[in-house]
């Protein structure tokens, strides 16, 4: 059943649907859309079809041109008085005596557009034709097209709205093998197998034609050539799309997920649903697309980072959602922002929505405070993330989890809740590894060996460090030996370690408040049989004194499913 949905979704299900609009004679269909060329196209298509039984003929409308008679041959003008005045367009579709199909274009700035003016005559004209056409001898209809929907409450039965979607994968295809029949014999070297010309395309998804047809063309002048190595060319492309909203910021990151410390019970679950947004996923498992995770954690634990290794991972474009540019000052405004982030999201799935510190945008509503427009963008985002059917992966990182609603969390927001805890004995090993391997140069580390008896050492000497904590000791070692030009020697991270006071001490009692809070809500991001693994020499009698004399600093409570120590 869930296949069939699939294949009627699309331009088919758009062409199906005008067609019954046709042909059940609404008078009035606004399609908000930048593709005026395939609308036209469309429209023709089904103006001349079999499907609508009444062929009818087609005419266009512009403030430049004035009315034409679109044929196979081109546009014929048609001589009416003030051609420049859609009041008059309209006028001679209702006086015409053949079934036929008028698109308006840009009238929207007449209905009341930013920018443009509002035209109370223009609009009282519309509900007047509203009625006329229904009643016609022959069946007639008005098509209303522009690149934003803008609806005054005056027209809001008299029209009905019809979403057009993007380019299927098929039109994107078919686009791509004209361009590259086109370029045959012009020095252009073409190197595209059927799985190529997949890739290209499924890359270019989420553009408009004309933007698509831009990237291809894009990517054979640059390299006078086009194989798979210009996929990054297309997605520069699709990009473009990404930052035109001003809401959305396009994140290009080269962070492996093998550079995230730790954390191995959340990198397993994110890596068994890599690619789970394929056909085969869904055909042969009936899986839906994973909808997000959020994660949250004490402060510097790696959350962020995460988020970025998994558009890695997955080789997924990671969108960062700036909810501060959501509200803006104009009225309606935010909750439209909150829409065309979705949308765009959805354009150029399968994507990852990054939410970052999501508390402090949809932390605590705004209630009367501002008119309720935060309560309002926050259930836009609620309502979306419930429904979508895109495969848009959100992940949301919050430090603060107690701000956030109730209703955020439940079931079906999100498939799990994880929880970053204090890096353990292993992570804290693990990540000055990898840090360490990360910034030594032999022009500075000749003689400095990054032995087990050395990361044994810093790890039990950071207990309660976090992530962000141990990579700075890294740091200010370094400079401790820049600063005496000299090379790197275990004593400058010691004396960084000595001199540094963790977040876990600053901050102990809120990090307290959120174990507790996790202890029966969220799932440990850290591997269960590392949850309390500590120094070699230390037993389980000698960590369970520790915790029990910090009060319970490194152990109390671990997330679900982890082992707690019993004082």
């Amino acid at each position: 059943m869930v296949a069939k949905v699939e294949k009627l979704e699309g331009i088919k299900k758009t062409e199906q649907y005008l067609t019954n609009l046709f042909r059940a004679r609404f008078p009035f269909v606004y399609i908000p859309t930048w593709e005026e060329i395939r609308i036209v196209e469309l429209i023709t298509k089904i103006a001349e079809s079999r499907a609508i039984k009444t062929k009818r003929e087609i005419f266009i409308w512009s403030s430049t041109e004035g009315l034409k008679k679109h044929t196979e041959d081109g546009q014929e003008k048609i001589n009416i008085n003030e051609a420049q005045n859609p009041i008059n367009a309209l006028s001679y579709i209702e006086d015409f005596n053949k079934p036929a199909i008028l698109i308006l274009k840009d009238v929207h700035s007449l209905l009341g557009a930013k920018g443009g003016r509002t035209d109370y005559d223009f609009i009282r004209k519309v509900r007047d034709v509203a009625g006329s056409l229904k009643n016609a001898d022959f069946p007639k209809n008005v098509v209303i097209t522009a690149p934003s929907l803008l609806l005054p409450d005056d027209l809001q039965k008299d029209i009905t709205v019809v979403d057009f979607n993007l380019p299927t994968l098929d039109e994107l295809k078919n686009l791509l093998n004209e361009m590259v029949e086109m370029n045959e014999g012009t020095g252009i070297s073409i190197n595209l197998d059927d799985n190529g010309k997949e890739k290209l395309c499924k890359a270019a998804q989420g553009l408009t034609l004309q933007e698509a047809e831009n990237a291809f063309a894009r990517a054979m002048v640059t390299t006078g050539q086009l194989s798979e190595d210009e996929l990054e060319i297309i997605l520069e492309e699709k990009c473009q799309v990404i930052k035109k909203t001003g809401i959305l910021e396009f994140i290009n990151t080269n962070i492996n997920i093998d550079d995230v410390g730790g954390l191995e019970n959340m990198k397993k679950w994110l890596t068994k649903r890599n690619n789970s947004w394929l056909g085969k996923a869904q055909k042969d498992y009936n899986l839906p697309a994973p909808k997000g995770v959020l994660v949250t954690g004490i402060s510097g634990t790696g959350k962020s980072l995460t988020a970025k290794a998994i558009s890695s991972m997955w080789q997924l474009p990671l969108l960062r959602l700036d909810v501060g540019k959501i509200f803006s000052g104009l009225v309606g405004s935010s909750e439209e922002n909150m829409r065309k982030a979705v949308q765009t999201a959805e354009a150029v799935a399968p994507s990852i929505l990054w939410v970052d510190e999501i508390e402090k945008g949809f932390g605590g509503s705004g209630g009367e405070m501002d008119g309720g427009t935060s309560t309002r963008v926050f259930g836009t985002f609620l309502t979306w993330m419930q429904e979508k059917t895109k495969p848009v992966f959100v992940i949301a990182t919050a430090n603060n989890i107690s701000k956030l609603p109730a209703e955020m969390l439940r079931k079906g927001r999100f498939d799990e809740i994880f929880f970053t805890d204090l890096p353990t004995f292993s992570e804290r090993k693990v990540i000055f590894k990898l840090h360490l391997e990360k910034r030594l140069k032999d022009s500075i580390s000749k003689d400095f060996n990054i032995s087990d008896e050395l990361l044994n050492s810093l790890s039990q000497a950071t207990e309660g460090f976090v992530g962000a904590e141990i990579e700075q000791v890294v740091v200010s070692a370094l400079f401790e030996a820049f600063a005496e030009d000299r090379q790197l020697e275990e004593k400058d991270l010691f004396k960084v370690i000595e001199n540094t006071i963790p977040l876990s001490t600053t901050q102990a009692e809120q990090i307290l408040a959120i174990r507790e809070w996790a202890n029966e809500r969220a799932v440990a991001a850290t591997a269960h049989d590392e949850q309390y693994n500590y120094a070699p020499e230390e037993t389980e009698e000698v960590v369970r004194k520790k915790a029990k004399a910090k009060k319970d600093t490194e152990t109390v409570k671990r997330a679900r499913g982890g082992r707690t120590i019993d004082f």
